[in-house]
């Protein structure tokens, strides 16, 4: 074992401190010296006694000291005096422990103050003063602790090293070395001695982050201070928080006893300029930047000119912050050539990534100079031979208002309004925001004025887009209205058509014109289903769809529509991603773009339907898709190779009754019912077109992602069943319509099939005709639509008094046009306008038996 492994628990120095006296010592000696003098001169009979007295005293001296050892009264010296817990203690610390007398012995050293300061052998152990002796970093530090032990009180420090202690390098160390005094108590009658009590620890692994921060931090200080710039920052009060070292010189004041807001703005800034520093103002959230040019005032009074950039941010309710400002000194000779060189450097920095284009003109409208932004919006400009106009670079139609502003600017008119005009720039049309500025007399070297342009092209393009979207809100509103008018009037037509073919043979007569007049009002009830596709208040039954599935079994379909001449190629995307659509509405969808683009192709092509999945990524990267969200989408596209079309009969492709075809071979409503029921599905749909090499329709509808149990889809009964023979009843039924026409067909259709009717023109008069019936009414029959009071209220005022009361909503809107009226998980059925008598008694029948 070294010498330095000590045994557990025992200290590497442990020397006890002294408590005997060596001149009681010395005395005793002398006196047994004397007395051994004096019997050697007495004679031996007169020296005998005494003698004999002598030794029988020592004798009873060392009996009594055999028996208070015995019993413990007397203790001898030993290596393990104290308390052995203590020593245990202070030996198992993490921190250095270390006992010194007055006189700087030291008296107990534990295992840890050894590894610490490194010492290999114990007599390498050595006091703390020793141990940082290496280091003058440390010396004062040292000293303070020391004063302190002759002081006899607390002291602390923390000393960082270059090195680890006891070695010549490795990396820098934190210290934390503590002092304190330590009493010991003497016998009865004396006074106690004090020793000192010195702990080391080290602190490196806690200063570490601190030590990074305290490093980047003196660098960051350092440049700023030493930057050839000045630097403050003032809060919204006009109190100074901090200038770097640079502007405490330029002022004449001491860094070293500047604290935080004991100057303000008025100590620095001469005259009216602290009311201009703080005329900055600005909105919540908003960082404003200002320039000014004033003067400082340094603190023997002398004037500094100086430029400042002031940036301030403001909070809330626009409070100002604490700003960023940077001083430039202005005096004379500190403006030399290479300052003026970065200067200009910075200048054509901000000037050519400004994102608004500049030039300046000549009194005749010539461009002078520009900025790299103008370049690009403009193209190149050659400015060696004789300057272009700028007129040549907008659109004949923008000239005239160009010119005005020009000619203002030239005759020094300083408030000239912005205008927006488009650019010259052939096919591609562009437009851009002028804001003409005129320059002073002598202000600038042959310039009149100053042209900002800002591109406006994305706007105008985003404010078209959506001017188009309100119009076709406004024509689906309009769509859907006529329509639902139109509804009351075919149902009315239809019903009393059904009526009267229930009393009249087929061989009567009239019986084939009324046959036509009800065909004829079955077409107009399918253009008002496509408005009511356009305005998406149609009736659909979504349900999980495969698009591949549904494709292959309309291949054989478009073949057929499309003729020998045009070639059908179906392109199915893999592992497409299954959704959510009305399978008949989506069929239509699909077959209404391919008899369009089979009549672009009169001449024959080809007409290409591609399907695939479009991944959130992938759905930004289509060009013309403004107004579509990134998502998973499920994507069809259409493409011929017919004729295509112009910009301007692209704009109204989806409008409804807008058709390129001749009088009599079109509605107008094919594109514009593929319009609503894609959106009503939840999807979008897109064209880009050119003309004389084809179109393409792209359709994006969302991706569905199935619960865990697999989606189940009833399909509505499209055919009421045959064997439903008996339609007659004798249940009451509240019949309410606000369309006179309608309730007396329904009224009589009900009536004829032996219910007992009651009728109501409104929900008002609903609720007096049902308390004059006194609750007896097993059904009711409302139109959703109505004055006073619609169907859906109707409803909630009803379950009120008749919790379990069946209702029939009839519409020509969806009905889920007016379930978000209804409370939740309320309980209705529907029946679609236009209906038949059939359809009418086969639903009022099947409701009252469910």
């Amino acid at each position: 074992m070294s010498e330095l492994d000590s045994a557990p628990g025992e200290p590497m120095i442990d020397r006890p401190e002294r408590t005997g006296n060596i001149w009681l010592l010395i005395g005793l000696a002398l006196a047994l010296v004397a007395a051994a003098a004096g019997f050697a001169i007495a004679g031996k009979e007169q020296a005998q006694p005494f003698v004999v007295g002598l030794l029988g005293i020592l004798a009873v001296v060392g009996v009594f000291c055999m028996f208070a050892g015995a019993i413990g009264f007397l203790r001898f010296g030993t290596r393990n005096q104290g308390n052995p817990v203590s020593a245990a203690f202070l030996n198992s610390l993490d921190d250095g422990a270390l006992i010194t007398d007055p006189d700087g012995r030291i008296l107990y050293a534990n295992q840890s103050y050894a590894d610490l300061t490194g010492a290999e052998t114990v007599a390498a152990i050595r006091v703390m003063e020793r141990v940082f002796s290496s280091d003058p970093d440390a010396a004062d530090a040292i000293f303070r602790l020391s004063q302190a032990t002759r002081e006899g009180r607390r002291a602390q420090e923390e000393i960082r090293m270059h090195h680890p202690l006891g070695r010549h390098e490795g990396n820098p160390r934190w210290y934390r070395v503590s002092v304190r005094p330590l009493q010991i108590p003497r016998k009865e009658g004396g006074s106690g001695r004090r020793l000192s009590v010195w702990q080391l620890a080290d602190i490196t692994r806690d200063r570490a982050d601190q030590e990074n921060s305290f490093q980047e931090l003196q660098r960051v200080i350092n440049f700023l201070d030493h930057a050839p710039a000045g630097f403050f920052s003032c809060d919204g009060e006009g109190r100074i928080l901090y200038l770097n070292a640079t502007l405490a010189d330029w002022l004449g004041h001491d860094l070293a006893q500047f604290e935080a807001g004991d100057l303000g703005l008025s100590d620095i800034v001469r005259g009216d300029g602290t009311e201009l520093i703080r005329s900055v103002k600005g909105l919540a959230g908003e960082v404003k930047s200002e320039t000014f040019d004033l003067d400082f005032v340094t603190r023997n009074g002398r004037s500094l000119p100086v430029r400042l950039l002031h940036r301030v941010p403001f909070g809330e309710n626009g409070q100002p912050g604490d700003s960023r400002t940077l001083v430039l000194n202005r005096s004379r000779g500190e403006e030399v050539s290479e300052a003026l060189r970065a200067a200009e450097v910075r200048f054509a920095r901000f000037f050519n990534n400004t994102p608004i284009a500049i030039a300046s003109l000549d009194e005749e409208g010539r461009v002078l100079r520009t900025n790299a932004p103008f370049l690009r919006l403009f193209g190149a400009v050659d400015l060696s031979g004789e300057p272009p106009k700028l007129e040549n670079y907008v659109a004949v139609s923008g000239k005239e208002e160009l010119g005005r502003s020009l000619s203002a600017a030239a005759n020094g008119i300083g408030e000239i309004a912005p205008i927006d005009i488009a650019l010259n720039d052939g096919n591609d049309p562009r437009s851009a925001t002028f804001y003409v500025s005129a320059v002073r007399d002598g202000e600038g070297d042959g310039e009149a004025a100053i042209v900002y342009a800002l591109e406006t092209t994305q706007q105008r393009a985003l404010e078209a887009q959506f001017a188009q979207s309100q119009k076709m809100q406004a024509i689906g509103q309009l769509a859907g209205g006529v329509a639902h008018d139109f509804n009351n009037v075919l149902t009315a037509i239809i019903g009393f058509s059904d009526l009267l073919l229930a009393s009249h043979r087929p061989t009567d007569p009239s019986f084939q014109d009324i046959m036509n007049i009800k065909q004829n009002a079955n077409r107009a009830a399918g253009l008002v289903r496509q408005l009511l596709a356009f305005s998406r208040r149609q009736t659909l039954r979504p349900q999980q769809l495969h698009l591949n599935d549904v494709l292959a079994d309309l291949s054989i379909l478009l073949d057929r529509l499309l003729g020998e001449k045009v070639e059908l190629k179906v392109i199915h995307g893999r592992d497409l991603w299954p959704i959510m659509a009305d399978i008949n509405q989506l069929e239509q969808v699909i077959v209404n773009l391919a008899v369009n683009a089979g009549d672009a192709m009169s001449e024959g092509g080809k007409l290409t339907i591609r399907t695939g999945n479009v991944t959130e990524a992938e759905s930004t990267q289509f060009e013309n898709t403004r107004g579509m969200p990134p998502g998973d989408y499920m994507l069809i596209e259409v493409t011929d190779t017919g004729h295509g079309m112009p910009p301007e009969i692209m704009a109204k492709i989806f409008d409804p009754f807008f058709s390129t075809k001749e009088v009599g071979k079109g509605t107008g409503l094919g594109l514009s019912t593929v319009y609503g029921i894609v959106k009503q599905t939840g999807g979008y749909i897109f064209c880009t077109s050119e003309v004389d090499v084809g179109t393409t329709f792209r359709i994006f509808l969302p991706r569905h992602i199935p619960a865990a149990v697999e989606d189940v889809v009833v399909k509505p009964k499209e055919v009421e069943s045959e064997k439903v023979a008996d339609l007659t009843g004798s249940a009451s039924i509240l019949l309410v319509e606000d369309e006179e026409a309608v309730r007396a067909f329904g009224a009589r259709a009900l009536a004829s099939r032996g219910y007992t009717v009651y009728e109501a023109a409104s929900g008002t008069e609903a609720l007096e005709v049902m308390e004059e019936a006194g609750g007896k009414i097993d059904l009711v029959v409302s139109d959703v639509v109505m004055p006073e009071m619609d169907g859906p209220t109707l409803l909630v005022e009803l379950r009120k008094t008749q919790p379990d009361l069946k209702i029939i909503f009839v519409s020509g809107y969806a009905e889920d046009a007016f379930e978000e009226n209804l409370p939740e998980n309320e309980k209705f059925f529907f029946l679609p306008k236009p209906f038949t008598l059939k359809q009418l008694a086969t639903t009022v029948k099947d409701v009252l038996n469910s």
